[in-house]
Order: C-alpha cells, then structure tokens, then sequence
C-alpha cells in the first residue's frame, strides 16, 4: 500500500519539511549547474553556455527524484553505511558529504574526493559513511549487504542503506543480496528509486510480477511502497523501516515511485518519450508538493524562494572553487593503483 502524507499543518512538522526541502534544492541546484558544465557552460542554471565543457563527459543526472535522498537520508548518521548508483549526486550530498568536494571531483581536479579519479559516476566520501556510486547497474546492492554483514559481525551501532533503480530487480544482484540480508537478518533498508525508466526502455512491461516490494516479502522481507514525490511521505515511511532495523528487526525494503525529468545522460533529448508523460511527470515535481505543503503550513512564499536561492549560491561558490582548483600532479597517476610487483611503474 503506498503511504500518502495530507498536505496538513496537523501532522506535518514544519521545520523538518524545510530541511528536507533544503536537501532537495541543493540536490537540485547542483544537478543544474553540473548539467550547465557539461554542456559548456556554468553561467546559469539548466542553461548551456558557449565554451569549452568543465564536466567531461555525460552526466547521469537524477532530477526530480529528489525527494527519496532527502526523506531517507535524514534518518541517517554519520556512522551509518550508503552505496548508491549511477545517479549517485543526490545520494551523496543527503548523506553528508561536502558539496565542494563532489564539484571539485566532477571537474576533475585533485581536491576532488577522489582525487580527480572518480569523477561523477564513482563518488565516494568515507568520511561520511558514503561507501561509493557504481556504474553497474545494482552492483552497489551487495557491497552495502557486506557493509551491514560488517556491522553485525563486529556489532557497531549503524546500519547500511543501498539505493537502487527498478531495472536494478531485475539482475541477480538484487535477489542474491535479499536472500543474504534475510537469511543473516543483517541492519540494511534496501531502497528502490523507482523513476519508470531503464536507461531509454520503460521498465514496467520488461518486469514480471508485482515489482521490488513482492520480491522482498517473497524473501520474508517487510516492504512498504511510497509516493517517492512525497518528501514527507518518504521521510516518514522511512523513519518507520528505519526505527526496526536500528532495534535489530532485521532488514527492510522501500519501494518510491518517482520519475526521472531528464534523459538516461545529460545529453541524452529522451525522444523515446511521450511528452505528455513528461509533461504529467512535471506536474508532479516533488518541489511543488512541498512547497504546497510548506505554504500549508504557514510559510510565506519569499521564504521558501529564499531557501532555493541560498542554494544556488552556494553551487555558484563549488562551481568558482572548482574552476580555480588544481589539477592532479602528473605523478598521481601511478598511485592508488594495483601493484603488479614488476617494477614497470618507477
């Protein structure tokens, strides 16, 4: 059953709107300016400038799944563990980590988290528990069943979260990392980000049975489906699955149905889609179910304006600091690398 959260002053808390709120517009305005600086340009936002490309290479971007980063993730704690996909931005600034350095490391540049290596489809911040994005489609799902498996074995206070596409349940991975998580009741919410799309295919008509919440109970595993538009509503359902896995329940699985705005890659036209699917999904931006929600509340439109804006600033700063920030010493290149033993690297 998916679980809807009225747009009510009555049961919902103002302050924790706004923040995730704030989450979602810093995911979003960072997504926008990353887009601009692939295309050549990052002199406004969702705009392309003439110019060379500071982003090299096409960008998976996740705009207008905001929400499910924004509602999981302010659950979470710096000791707990998140892998996440290909799409991996807004996982990774929910999580914690520092906007800067994930612009930095998009731009290629040796103050990057990665040192410039990873780039945008492999960001990784230990230091807040973000354990890597992957560019295998769920091959994040068992590195974070191992991360949870870690836990329990050496019994630390956290648990691991994975976040995962609809075309993700249906490689092996998904249903090798269930059994596992089920079988050793091991501390991880497994996380569908449901955006419909498969890369350029629809997902549903190539996805037998119920979806990712029937493939979870089928595992003995509790599910439960959101409207994933809903920062709320995925704030609150999470809070729940989260609160039993802490009290050592065993695992738990979401299932949040959104929709991704953009193509499968930033230069990606999607003319494989309906327009009028598009334009439907827009309707729907979880940043206008929230700003209804916050309105609801009592907020006055400058003020929720006002929460974007800083936002955009602060993207304008990383954007600048990224620009301006050094590249990797040339030497660089022959560390952090297997060491064959030969020799043939000094």
């Amino acid at each position: 059953m998916t679980q809807t959260i009225p747009a009510t002053a009555s049961n919902i808390a103002l302050p924790t709107l706004v923040a995730l709120y704030r989450t979602m517009c810093r995911i979003r305005a960072f997504e926008d300016a990353a887009e601009a600086a692939s295309k050549g340009g990052v002199a406004a936002f969702g705009q392309a400038a003439a110019g060379t490309a500071q982003v090299r290479g096409p960008l998976h971007l996740s705009t207008g799944q905001e929400a499910v980063p924004a509602g999981v993730c302010a659950h979470l704690k710096p000791a707990d563990y998140l892998t996440s996909t290909h799409r991996g931005h807004g996982h990774t600034l929910a999580k914690g980590a520092d906007l800067a350095g994930m612009m930095h490391e998009l731009f290629g540049r040796a103050s990057g988290f990665c040192g410039g290596r990873g780039g945008s489809m492999h960001i990784a911040d230990f230091s807040v528990g973000m354990l890597g994005a992957n560019g295998v489609v769920a091959a994040g799902i068992p590195i974070a069943v191992g991360a949870a498996q870690s836990i329990k074995i050496r019994k630390q206070d956290a648990i691991a979260v994975t976040f995962f596409g609809d075309g993700a349940i249906n490689r092996g991975p998904f249903a090798e990392s269930l059994n596992w998580a089920a079988a050793f009741k091991l501390p991880i919410l497994f996380v569908c980000e449901d955006n419909q799309w498969s890369a350029t295919t629809k997902t549903g008509p190539m996805s037998a049975g119920e979806g990712a919440a029937a493939r979870a109970r089928a595992h003995g595993i509790p599910a439960e489906m959101v409207d994933g538009n809903d920062a709320w509503a995925v704030h609150e359902a999470a809070r729940q699955l989260i609160a039993d896995i802490r009290a050592g329940k065993g695992p738990r699985l979401l299932h949040a149905k959104t929709y991704r705005f953009k193509g499968h890659v930033s230069v990606d036209p999607a003319s494989y889609r309906d327009p009028a699917e598009l334009q439907a999904a827009l309707g729907n931006d979880p940043f206008l179910i929230a700003r209804r929600q916050m309105r609801a509340g009592g907020m006055a439109e400058a003020a929720i304006d006002a929460i974007l804006a800083e936002a955009r600033q602060e993207v304008e700063a990383a954007l600048a600091s990224a620009a301006a920030a050094p590249w990797p010493e040339l030497e660089a290149a022959y560390t952090q690398i297997q060491d064959t033993g030969a020799g043939q690297w000094l």
